[in-house]
């Protein structure tokens, strides 16, 4: 009798959080596609005001003064609001891991009007990231109006994460992916399936204001397996430079430090000085990467052009990401990988290696490589990419380059760039969540540690308890002599200012 109540609860709670996720969606969908459209329409303002700018000093003028309105805007948001630097996905991982936390409406308004600042301006920032935060605040307020707390907050937050990056792509199993690979790290059913849910949601919301096309739609014949020997090079290719941008952007902080004259909120100013000329001479290459992208799948750039296109996109990403303007990475990485990829393959064409009709394949390749061994989330860099260009017929070719680019990185000590940027960002401040409680989500893996033994063998760690079971749908009190078995999702209580290495040790029982 108990257990039909405990099932009915569980029921209850499961239903009440879909429709939850599906409200976060809908929400989420028309936040993030009016992001989206108001970047859009400003990038088009400043390519307008700076073409002008070539024979009108007037013009010119014009949007250097505006550019210096956006950074004194943005000085303002930064110092009010620390929170609402960068991407937003380290800040969302951390408010999941309960190492840091903040108030929804502040970093909702003040991440919205600087991300479209920024990314409007032009800047080589992504709006995926920035949506992946706006996205997340939503459920956090959603959690709030409807007395969600504990793993229900948590799970509400994931699923504005998701919806985010689900109307900023308009790839909804990808986004539910890269939520659930990247960010939450557990595929727990509840989870997945209220991420996935709000996802839906949010990418009709989309849909029905930016049309069906996929966003990164091309016109490809797929790599017949016989060439699939050229695909080792290029993985290659791309793990070295995806661990070579790892480390410039974890250390462009240390450029930044030397710069003295100007405060380090109004340092955006210095990445807008420089986009001037950029976006005067070569519009083509400015903003997240998605027209440059799209431009590459004609083979109408030399290997030079395209040299030169991924230096200047390279060293000005990451330039821009260091000075905290709100602003991703997510975009810019794709551009990258796709620079590389049309590079090799345009060396393969020009060598008579490949035909010209699979030159599209190494670009679209490229994306699916760089991102996977830069951010180490394989699964969804393979299903973003198919979603994006809106076939299906490339994926062996993108599931070898991924997981080979992956490896490459693996062996160079690469770890997941956003877990590597939320560390560095917290830095010391770990410990000011020392009375904070943080209620972790895990499920136990096959093989591992914890997988067939009762809860009292294992060694939990110093400031952790288990708390609550769920197994098939039903929840299980906790006791010593209970068999844990794979599938099963604990629900893990830790306190304490070694949170991280708690979670680590717990990681290491279950997976």
């Amino acid at each position: 009798m108990n257990l039909v109540r405990i099932h009915i609860n569980c029921n209850r709670s499961q239903i009440k959080l879909i429709g939850s996720g599906l409200i976060i969606g809908v929400l989420v969908g028309a936040v993030v596609a009016t992001f989206r459209f108001l970047i859009e329409r400003l990038q088009s303002v400043f390519e307008f005001i700076f073409n002008q700018g070539k024979t009108s000093l007037m013009w010119l003028g014009l949007g250097i003064g505006l550019f210096i309105l956006i950074a004194i805007v943005n000085d303002l948001l930064l110092k009010s609001h620390p929170e609402i630097k960068g991407s937003g996905i380290p800040q969302v991982e951390g408010q999941l891991m309960g190492l840091i936390d903040y108030s929804f409406w502040p970093a909702l308004w003040r991440k919205f009007i600087g991300g479209v600042l920024s990314i409007g301006s032009g800047l080589f920032l992504g709006r995926e990231g920035p949506s992946i935060q706006l996205g997340s605040t939503i459920g956090q307020g959603v959690a709030k109006w409807t007395n969600q707390i504990g793993i229900n907050r948590k799970v509400l937050i994931s699923s504005g994460a998701a919806a985010g990056l689900s109307a900023a792509f308009n790839a909804p199993i990808a986004s539910t992916l890269f939520v659930l690979e990247e960010i939450y790290h557990n595929f727990s059913t509840n989870i997945w399936l209220i991420c996935l849910t709000a996802s839906i949601s949010a990418d009709c919301i989309a849909t029905y204001i930016f049309g069906l096309k996929p966003v990164l739609f091309m016109s490809s014949t797929s790599l017949p397996i016989k060439f699939f020997g050229w695909v080792l090079p290029l993985a290659l290719l791309l793990g070295i430079f995806g661990r070579i941008y790892q480390l410039m952007l974890l250390n462009v902080d240390k450029l930044y430090a030397k710069i003295k004259i100007i405060p380090r909120s109004f340092s955006g100013v210095i990445s807008l000085a420089l986009l001037i000329p950029i976006m005067m001479e070569l519009p083509i290459i400015i903003g997240g990467g998605s027209k440059l992208i799209l431009s590459l799948q004609y083979l109408k750039y030399s290997l030079t052009s395209l040299v030169v296109f991924f230096i200047i996109r390279l060293i000005f990403s990451v330039f821009t990401y260091g000075s905290g303007l709100p602003g991703g990475i997510f975009l810019p990485m794709l551009c990258l990988g796709a620079l590389l990829g049309a590079a090799y393959g345009t060396i393969m064409v020009n060598l008579h290696f490949i035909p010209a009709i699979y030159f599209p394949s190494f670009v679209i390749m490229g994306m699916a490589g760089y991102f996977s061994c830069v951010s180490k989330a394989p699964f969804t860099a393979i299903l973003l990419i198919t979603e994006m260009v809106g076939t299906l017929s490339h994926l062996l070719g993108l599931a070898s380059v991924a997981l080979l680019a992956y490896l490459v990185v693996d062996l160079l000590g690469g770890k997941p760039i956003y877990h590597s940027l939320l560390l560095k960002m917290l830095g010391k401040d770990e410990n000011k969540t020392e009375s904070m409680l943080f209620d972790s989500i895990e499920t136990v893996f096959v093989g591992s540690e914890a997988d067939g033994k009762a809860i009292k063998q294992l060694k939990w760690p110093n400031g952790s308890l288990l708390i609550k079971i769920n197994r098939h749908g039903d929840e299980i009190i906790p006791s010593g002599d209970i068999i844990l078995n794979a599938g099963d999702v604990l629900i893990i209580r830790i306190t304490g200012n070694k949170r991280q290495q708690a979670i680590h040790s717990i990681h290491m029982l279950t997976r």
